[in-house]
């Protein structure tokens, strides 16, 4: 499996991620600002067994996808350096629902969703702002997309961006301090160091995923982290 990470998450979260498959550091440069240059989800949208990347997501990101034989497809509109043009692939997708401020949407995948139902929200950077238990429950640090998924009949918990690490900003969003590998939900940090710490671990629990933290330190947005196989 092919294991996407920010390269300036901190190292032992790196380290222990290894055990799960390929650990690649992600990082691109001179596409976006600073703070978001090795965060996945601004390049790939995961769709269940496929991937939407940029095409200009760095070709030795691409040769990676296809030597682990991940299927993908690129999207039309490359990423760009300012607003609305980085949160093109910014979706969450379930079996059931695409999530995503539609107007920014990449077509192909837009294309690549089709059959499910598409759920407006307000905020271009959902997968950052989002994290997907299950096609019910759901974890956000936005109340516009909090407010969008309660309107569809989800239950959404949200929670607070405070003490969650951005580099360059003043705290970071929940979706892009964590990844979902079978049943097991994977924080680059540790919830005890966060405000709605308890209660985030109680609302997971209620679903049946099991918790890892990778290292004993505040969350780390780095864009969330991508198992891809």
């Amino acid at each position: 499996m092919l294991i996407l990470v920010d390269k300036r998450a901190p190292e032992i979260a790196r380290n222990n991620l290894e055990e799960y498959g390929e650990v690649v550091e992600f990082y691109t440069e001179e596409l976006v600002y600073e703070a978001i240059a090795g965060h996945p989800d601004i390049f790939i949208t995961q769709i269940e067994n496929l991937v939407v990347i940029s095409p200009n997501l760095p070709d030795k990101f691409k040769i990676l996808i296809n030597k682990h034989k991940v299927n993908s497809v690129e999207g039309e509109l490359p990423i760009g350096n300012k607003y609305p043009e980085t949160a093109r692939y910014n979706a969450a997708s379930t079996d059931q629902y695409i999530i995503h401020n539609l107007a920014i949407s990449d077509i192909q995948l837009l294309k690549a969703s089709q059959g499910k139902t598409s759920i407006q929200v307000p905020q271009g950077y959902t997968r950052c702002n989002l994290v997907v238990l299950n096609e019910n429950k759901m974890i956000t640090t936005d109340k516009g997309i909090q407010k969008a998924l309660i309107s569809a009949g989800m239950d959404v918990m949200l929670v607070r961006s405070e003490g969650i690490l951005l580099p360059g900003f003043s705290y970071g969003f929940i979706g892009g301090t964590c990844g979902i590998v079978e049943n097991k939900i994977l924080f680059l940090g540790s919830l005890k160091h966060h405000i709605d710490g308890n209660a985030i671990e109680a609302f997971i629990r209620k679903t049946g995923f099991e918790i890892l933290e990778l290292y004993d330190g505040p969350l780390f947005d780095g864009g969330g982290i991508f198992f891809l196989r």
